[in-house]
């Protein structure tokens, strides 16, 4: 791979600045985090981030900017920030024998395999390597790590090992159309470019679930979150951290949390945390202090001025009210199926995940029958040559394991497909 603009500075130090509380300062932020590129934070209100500034011709009113020695940056989107701090933002060709939608731990599993196994592979990932799993605190029911991992770490051992095999993994390129073509696929960016493949995994996961509250809403970036508990932790300590969400992920961050935060509140719609979450976690939460779980609660309403300062909840039995005092709300409620980018030839299930192999036939109301002669292989979706992995997929087992399971086998279907 040529050198990159950040390979030119290795020596200095990169430095943004940006008002902790911007919505636009906590998509770098994690932007910046997720790709594992280290850098200074600088309030704009700082002598050191006026002086940086003004020395460049910027007003507080243009952050967040970037610097790095003489360079300077006010990003206008993802691609535009991964080139300047030199990650991998285009395809080398335009021609692929697979190419992988999604950089999650299925997408990453089936780029592990393809490249290993002699395909001309590339992965397109609009935000960082790792999906949902890369923003784990801790993954403790992994196979071969009996003391957890997080999943930052997961994601760059994926990442590393994904390259050593020569599979190309391109960040802030996003997928928005796939069509068949006479040489296999062509699937549409964002940036007006078309990538052709032989073969196409879609692994896009799904996005997440807001409490779509308006009061709550404006305050995203400026005090809620979702799924970003590695990101935004730093920030937190000492302070009191919400968590709404009785899950895994909400579980494994109050935990995390539980080591800076001075206390961690968790709100649990349901009567109990046993609803949807394992039972080690639950075992550990209860012998983690500092965090105190409420069930049969749920957040109705937000205030503050810049930022959030106030929360609203509800006992959802009673119906009795009270305000607490909150500068930090983490949600993880969940998420839908990344699928609005798939035209109608790609059916779903109701709740629009992708239908593959056998359960393309059972499953009632399929919006588009299986067009060969032949049975679909087992994740091959209803466009055939293009599969489905990991948590997009019908039926899937939301688990990081059953995705990079996933990954695999598709790769090996994959192999059946283009040979037959």
């Amino acid at each position: 791979m040529a050198a990159t603009a950040r390979d030119e500075h290795d020596n200095t130090e990169l430095t943004v600045v940006a008002d902790m509380w911007s919505p636009a300062c906590t998509a770098i932020r994690t932007f910046l985090a997720r790709n594992e590129i280290a850098c200074r934070w600088l309030q704009p209100t700082e002598a050191a981030g006026r002086e940086l500034l003004d020395a460049h011709g910027f007003g507080v009113e243009d952050t967040p900017v970037l610097f790095e020695g003489k360079r300077a940056l006010k990003p206008t989107g993802e691609e535009e920030l991964a080139q300047w701090v030199g990650l991998h933002a285009q395809p080398s060709t335009d021609h692929y024998d697979l190419l992988i939608v999604g950089g999650g731990p299925a997408g990453m599993a089936a780029a592990v395999y393809g490249a290993s196994e002699g395909l001309h592979t590339v992965l397109l990932e609009r935000w960082a390597i790792g999906g949902q799993a890369g923003l784990s605190s801790n993954i403790q029911n992994y196979l071969g790590f009996p003391d957890g991992i997080t999943g930052s770490d997961l994601t760059d051992r994926a990442r590393r090992q994904a390259r050593k095999f020569g599979a190309e993994l391109v960040i802030s390129l996003y997928a928005d159309r796939l069509r068949p073509v006479e040489s296999g696929f062509a699937v549409h960016c964002t940036d007006d470019r078309t990538v052709h493949a032989r073969s196409v995994i879609v692994a896009t996961g799904a996005t997440f679930r807001t409490l779509d509250i308006p009061s709550v809403d404006k305050f995203n970036g400026r005090g809620v979150f979702y799924f970003s508990a590695l990101t935004e932790a730093p920030l937190c300590s000492g302070s009191d951290v919400y968590i709404v969400g009785g899950a895994n992920s909400a579980g494994q961050a109050a935990v995390y949390f539980a080591s800076c935060a001075r206390k961690v509140i968790m709100l649990v719609r349901a009567k109990s945390l046993a609803t949807e979450m394992s039972s080690y976690l639950i075992e550990q939460i209860s012998r983690t202090p500092g965090v105190e779980v409420r069930t049969g609660v749920e957040v109705v309403d937000a205030a503050g001025d810049t930022h959030l300062e106030q929360l609203t909840l509800r006992d959802r039995e009673t119906g009795a009210v009270e305000q607490v005092s909150a500068n930090w709300l983490f949600a993880f409620i969940g998420a839908d199926p990344a699928t609005d980018w798939l035209d109608e030839s790609f059916a779903r299930d109701d709740h629009g995940y992708l239908l593959t192999g056998p359960d393309i036939a059972t499953v009632e109301g399929a919006k588009s029958p299986w067009p060969l002669t032949r049975p679909p292989l087992h994740l091959e979706t209803t466009v055939p040559g293009v599969f489905a992995a990991g948590d997009v997929r019908a039926f899937n087992g939301h688990r990081v394991a059953a995705a990079v399971g996933e990954g695999s086998m598709a790769v090996m279907l994959v192999h059946k497909f283009l040979h037959d």
